[in-house]
């Protein structure tokens, strides 16, 4: 026994020892074909579930079995195996690996992932695209690049908002543009600035484009589904750029300058002031309309009438200076990036500007092993100067673009100091230059601070908080005679707004023999406050002093609000042998501005992919080498309800003449609106279907998207109420409504050589919007501009109409004119029944020049300039006021008309018929193009510039609107509102520019 022990105990430590000589700790570095350290990159052994990851120096250590497969793989990295055989400080040399690179995108939350294993849509646009387009504002450098997503801009006054809209109106009442994320930090995007009429500013003008790398636009719900009831309406997810490791300082500076002509309306100019053909003078005869005597023909005091053609009178060459400066580098544990930026616009109308100053820094560093931070600040300071816009009658583009060509606008005033004008109950656009002022200032600040630990390999615990505080301060002044407010008007108008977001995440992810999970658990706070000042001063007692406290008469109000909402989320993500992936999230809201019982409420997203290439043969795979079905299902929620919207307040009452306070009394009365304590949020639950497809080395691709998405308990908030009830009206949650839509994107490179390359890029879309109920038996209801009927898409144009037989032919009455039938009826569909965009980048040598083109097919659109026009007789179609026979039938005889008229009274008639006025919003537009030139490397080697380069662009250079008669049919005169779109009333005319730029690094 004593010998059997003895042979035992030796078998057993020659294994022991066998054992720990195969198993060996292996150091080394992993480096980028330059040289460079990369962190971040997993290292495995093949076979094995472990496995550790480089540090900031992209050294790693792992225990190994000897001899052993070393795994190396990362993010935008070839993946490499390493036969390890007991070789020491190994250095592994890895290279970019370019197709998968450019499928990186960021996803929710900030989150990085493979495009290829989303199971949702979503569409990245790189940073260099959006300022290679020089739009001021971001927004717009989106237009026509994105399929599903409709952006619309609303005046040409510089600093003006612009919507931006994905896969449709989702709500009734509600906001439905996208939320705006900004390195994983919700951002506010409300329209402010103006304090009279016309649009203002949406907020996400303050971000310098200069300082994006990339913006990805999350489309449906299983894309937004993390962001609970914020994300309901898509998400643009935009990343700012950052400094590299181990990357030596670097400055760089570029300078642009650019020229903006306004795209104006067809005016006529070859009648004067009058009516029935007689000039009027504008002095002792005066009037607004221009059926006068024909300007080749009149004389003034015996010489041929002078033709003042107003617009080109009145609009001046916009100008818009920009330059930026920026440093970047970084350490072995550290990054940073600084830019600061100064951009000054002045608008086509004189007095009208847009300056943004705005400073940006990150900073990345490690601060112990495993532990990196990265804090940024964005600090943005605005100045907006504006005009009243729209049917204001302080409007100067109203008059111009209704003033008649016979009368001189200059000077403005008479001898006696009183306003000179042709005719009545309006402002001369050139007093209103110097006696009517709209400037608001916004300080803004944006401060993240995210810290990442990773206490295992496969864990990482993300901490994120981030602010959004902006202080605006807005003033409106009216002097003295004006004839709107004839003994002035002062305004201030100050807000206060504070948003703080709080994320607390962990994030796994781990593999188990053919599964590879990544989950994600997290915590969200939110809590928004906003506090608004507003004083109206009536009467300014010292002319020429505009403080408010010289005024004869100040109201004041003051609103406030704070909400809050607290969410916690859930992701899981499994890969099965990287063909079959499973996405489920979860998140449970609990929001303040709810009742009790309907404060938590859950939403979630099912989705799955399937990548069908990965068994195709070799010869297949040469032609289509990619091929991926996503399925997606989601139930979202849409957070419509505004703060203190469940209780019914008590209202300031005016009763008769006497407005309270009155005397220093107080009056109160209880809105006559009643609320509804029971409200919830809207719901969206949408279905998405998808194919993605890659030929001849993703060479090209195509993506096809179908989605079906219907909201439920749409908030209706002004239902009328039986008067006996003592309130007129209340809210409830009762609406319907359905978008259903195809989203096409193909990319392609047709030609890549050394020197030469091309890249396209086509996108299309078709949504199909329906209202499928409001409230019981309630069929329509009002909206701003439009209206909402049931069976009908969401915002038709509602008004007089034509009247017409049953055959659908013109009725004309006796006077053998048209009339408007008994009865209104939808006379207009403001939503498109397509868009598409076509970018074209190419590159030859040191050359680059690119070209895009977006366009809408369908889509109404009021046009009120021709629309008041018609009874001013201005519309360019005005000049042919010869007689005429209306074709149509008699409405007393049912014959054919046979009766001339004239046309002055043809369009006079018209003007009160708003079916003349809708036109077809349907266009082609050359959106952009660029030329550059970047000097070759080698003319700089003995110079202190690394890069110089130059570049030419155009924007707006060429549109083809066939059926619309103003200057450009993507506008929306009143803003960025749901009520708002598809009317074109006397706003800024948009413009066409050249910008002019340079860039240069050191």
């Amino acid at each position: 026994m004593t010998k059997l022990k003895i042979t035992f105990f030796t078998l057993a430590m020659l294994c022991f020892v066998q054992i720990y000589g195969q198993t060996s700790l292996i150091s080394g570095k992993i480096t980028d074909a330059l040289g460079q350290p990369i962190p971040g990159i997993s290292v495995k052994i093949k076979g094995t579930t472990g496995g550790t990851s480089s540090d900031a120096k992209g050294v790693f250590s792992i225990n190994s079995p000897n001899p052993a497969t070393i795994v190396f793989s990362g993010i935008g990295y070839t993946t490499k195996e390493f036969a390890y055989s007991g070789q020491s400080n190994i250095t592994i040399t890895l290279s970019e690996d370019q197709q998968n690179l450019n499928e990186i995108v960021v996803t929710a939350l900030g989150v990085k992932r493979e495009k290829r294993n989303l199971t949702y849509s979503s569409q990245e646009v790189k940073g260099d695209q959006i300022t290679q387009s020089k739009e001021p504002n971001l927004v717009n450098a989106l237009a026509g690049k994105v399929s599903g997503v409709q952006i619309t801009s609303s005046s040409g006054t510089p600093g003006s908002s612009s919507r931006i809209v994905i896969r449709g109106a989702n709500s009734l009442y509600g906001n439905n543009e996208a939320l705006m994320v900004i390195d994983g930090i919700p951002v506010n995007n409300d329209e402010t600035g103006n304090l009279n009429m016309g649009p203002g500013t949406n907020r996400i003008a303050d971000l310098d484009p200069n300082i994006i790398e990339s913006i990805n636009v999350l489309k449906g719900g299983a894309a937004t589904a993390l962001y609970g009831s914020d994300g309901a309406k898509g998400v643009i997810i935009i990343t700012t750029k950052a400094g590299g490791l181990n990357k030596k300082p670097g400055i760089s500076f570029s300078s642009s300058f650019s020229v903006e002509k306004p795209l104006l309306p067809e005016i006529q100019d070859k009648y004067s002031l009058g009516s029935n053909g007689v000039y009027f003078d504008g002095v002792n005869q005066k009037t607004s309309t221009s059926w006068g005597a024909r300007m080749d023909t009149l004389k003034i005091n015996g010489l041929p009438a002078p033709v003042y053609n107003q617009s080109d009178l009145f609009f001046k060459t916009g100008k818009t200076y920009s330059n930026t400066v920026a440093v970047t580098g970084g350490g072995a544990y550290n990054s940073y990036f600084l830019s600061y930026t100064n951009f000054a616009q002045d608008g086509t109308v004189p007095t009208t500007s847009f300056d943004r100053n705005t400073l940006f820094g990150k900073f990345t560093t490690q601060i112990v092993k495993d532990l990196n931070v990265t804090f940024s600040l964005n600090y943005a300071n605005t100045k907006n100067r504006r005009l009243p816009e729209g049917y204001a009658l302080e409007s100067p583009v109203w008059t111009i673009f209704s003033a008649p060509v016979s009368y001189n606008l200059q000077p403005s005033t008479n001898p006696d100091g009183s306003q000179r004008l042709y005719r009545f109950s309006r402002n001369n656009p050139y007093w209103v230059l110097d006696n009517i002022s709209n400037t608001s200032v916004v300080n803004r600040f944006l401060p993240t601070f995210t810290a990442d630990y990773k206490p295992l390999s496969w864990l990482t615990i993300t901490e994120r908080f981030g602010a959004d505080v902006y202080v605006e301060q807005g003033k409106y002044t009216e002097s003295l005679l004006s004839v709107s407010n004839p003994n002035g008007r002062i305004v201030n108008n100050n807000t206060n707004f504070r948003q703080y977001n709080n994320d607390l995440m962990l994030n796994a992810n781990k593999s188990f023999g053919d599964f590879n999970i990544e989950a994600l658990l997290g915590n969200n706070i939110i809590s928004t406050y906003s506090q608004n000042g507003y004083a109206n001063g009536l009467g300014i007692t010292i002319p020429g002093f505009n403080n408010i406290g010289s005024a004869s008469t100040v109201k004041f109000t003051e609103n406030s609000y704070l909400t809050r909402k607290v969410g916690f989320y859930l992701q899981s993500n499994i890969d099965y042998k990287k063909f079959i992936i499973l996405s489920l999230t979860g998140r449970y809201d609990g929001a303040s501005v709810l009742a009790k019982d309907n404060t938590f409420y859950p939403y979630g997203s099912a989705a799955t992919s399937f990548i069908f290439s990965n068994f195709f043969s070799s010869g297949l795979s040469n032609v289509m080498n990619f091929g991926k079905l996503r399925v997606s299902y989601s139930t979202v929620g849409n957070a419509s309800i505004g703060a203190y919207s469940l209780l019914t307040p008590y209202e300031s009452q005016t009763i008769r003449n006497t407005t309270f306070p009155y005397q220093g009394q107080s009056g109160f009365l209880i809105s006559q609106t009643l609320n509804n304590p029971n409200l919830k949020n809207e719901r969206i639950n949408e279905v998405e279907v998808g194919l993605e497809t890659g030929f001849f080395k993703s060479r090209i691709g195509l993506e096809v998207t179908y989605f079906d998405k219907k909201t439920r308990n749409g908030i209706i908030p002004t239902v009328a109420l039986a008067p006996s009830t003592g309130f007129n009206a209340t809210s409830v949650n009762s609406a319907s409504m359905r978008n259903r839509g195809i989203e096409v994107l193909l990319n392609a490179k047709p030609i890549a050589t050394k020197d030469f390359s091309w890249d396209l890029t086509i996108n299309y879309s078709r949504i199909r919007n329906k209202v499928l109920s409001i409230y019981k038996d309630l069929n329509q209801v009002g909206n701003g501009f439009t209206f909402i009927f049931v069976n009908q898409p969401y915002g038709v144009i509602y008004g007089t109409r034509y009247a017409r037989n049953s055959s659908g032919q013109l009725l004309t009455d006796d006077t053998g004119l048209p009339f408007a039938a008994d009865t209104q009826g939808i006379i207009g569909d403001i939503n498109p029944d397509w868009m598409g965009g076509i970018v074209n980048n190419f590159k030859y040598k040191q050359f680059t020049f690119s070209f895009s083109f977006d366009m809408k097919k369908g889509g109404d659109i009021q046009n009120n300039v021709d629309g008041y026009g018609y009874f001013y007789g201005t519309p360019k179609v005005t000049e042919d006021r010869g007689p005429r026979v209306v074709e149509g039938i008699n409405a007393t005889t049912g014959l054919p008309n046979t009766i001339s008229v004239l046309g002055q009274a043809y369009y006079q008639r018209v003007n009160g018929i708003l079916e003349s006025v809708i036109q077809d919003g349907t266009y082609v537009k050359l959106r952009n193009v660029s030329l550059g030139y970047n000097l070759k490397p080698g003319w700089l080697q003995k110079s202190p510039f690394k890069t110089i380069g130059f570049q030419v662009t155009g924007r707006n250079l060429w549109i083809y609107a066939p059926h619309f008669t103003g200057g450009d049919p993507e506008v929306s005169s009143f803003g960025s509102s749901n009520g708002s779109q598809g009317i074109y009333s006397f706003s800024t005319p948009t413009s066409r520019s050249v910008d002019f730029s340079v860039k240069l690094t050191l």
